[in-house]
């Protein structure tokens, strides 16, 4: 990997995704896009940016060709509970979007990476330990539309050559970008609110298992799934990844051993709880080790003392604290 492209960059994943690759690779080197431009952010600041919107196959191709990548990393698509309230919108961008970058990957050479997700599984599963290679009848349009691309994606190995990879990702944490329309995203704005109001009311019930994962192990795996011996990789599209699983009475127990005074309330949103319901409580992610050496470095109280520390300084440079 020499020169990357990657889309939806100024989303959580992208956004340090670049920021790293420009590190690995060079400013020069690092092509980053989105649908639009956010002036003083340093992803479209301090190397290359421009704008692309995926679903125009003819300005994609022709960037790619201008940029020379590659790599792609395909990063635009709508989240779970945003694509579960407009279905119709998920699937056309998250599935042509998908197929436009794949179309262009073939026509440069490049190979392709593109995130899968633990959404991909569905309530048939075994919730424990949820094997590489089971059963994938998701339940949400999001899950529908991951378990599609997985597919779409092995198709372009095997009929065309195109080097795909992906991950199934669970609950992402971060402190550098808001809680969006996921799921999982509750796990962040837990920590947002415990500092800001000092209580937090969950639209998930207690005991929700879901697997989770800190940003930087996320961006870890991405560089070196990409970086991999494509001969020893078994499975492509896509390894499951599961450091750790928590409900949400085990982050508020994590966040009161620095803030004893929280409190954690509830108001289920039935639209997500059915869509949690449905995903497993733990992947196994051993193929993902034994392929590629993925090994995560951050545990749950490793994250909050994190993210405490972070929101705390980001907060008082906003004067919210």
């Amino acid at each position: 990997m020499k020169k990357v492209l990657v889309t939806g960059s100024l989303g959580q994943i992208g956004s340090e995704l670049v920021t790293r690759l420009r590190k690995d690779l060079g400013l020069n080197n690092v092509i980053a896009t989105d649908l639009r431009k956010i002036e003083g952010s340093p992803i479209v600041e301090e190397g290359v940016f421009e704008t692309l919107d995926v679903m125009d196959q003819e300005a994609f191709l022709k960037m790619a060709k201008k940029h020379k990548p590659d790599m792609i990393v395909h990063l635009a698509a709508l989240l779970s509970a945003t694509t579960e309230k407009n279905p119709k919108l998920g699937w056309k961008l998250n599935m042509d979007g998908l197929i436009n970058a794949l179309d262009v990957a073939k026509e440069i050479g490049a190979g392709l990476f593109a995130p899968s997700s633990v959404a991909a599984f569905g309530p048939d599963v075994d919730f424990q330990n949820t094997p590489q290679d089971t059963f994938m009848h998701p339940t949400s349009m999001y899950g529908v539309t991951k378990v599609a691309g997985e597919l779409l994606m092995n198709y372009y190995y095997t009929k065309y050559g195109v080097d795909t990879r992906s991950v199934r990702f669970p609950g992402l944490m971060s402190y550098k970008t808001e809680p969006g329309g996921g799921t999982s995203d509750y796990n962040v704005d837990m920590y947002y609110q415990a500092l800001l109001k000092g209580e937090y009311e969950c639209y998930l019930k207690a005991g929700t298992y879901m697997d989770m994962m800190y940003i930087d192990d996320a961006i870890d795996a991405i560089v070196n799934l990409i970086n991999a011996d494509s001969k020893k990789l078994k499975h492509r599209n896509a390894f499951n990844l599961a450091p750790f699983t928590a409900e949400p009475e085990m982050l508020a127990t994590s966040i009161r051993k620095h803030i004893p005074n929280f409190k954690l309330n509830y108001k289920i949103d039935p639209v997500r709880q059915a869509i949690a319901d449905s995903w497993p409580d733990h992947m196994d992610d051993s193929a993902a080790r034994e392929e590629w050496g993925f090994k995560a470095k951050y545990s749950l109280d490793d994250i909050t003392e994190v993210l405490l520390r972070e929101l705390t300084i980001k907060f008082k440079k906003q004067g919210k604290l």
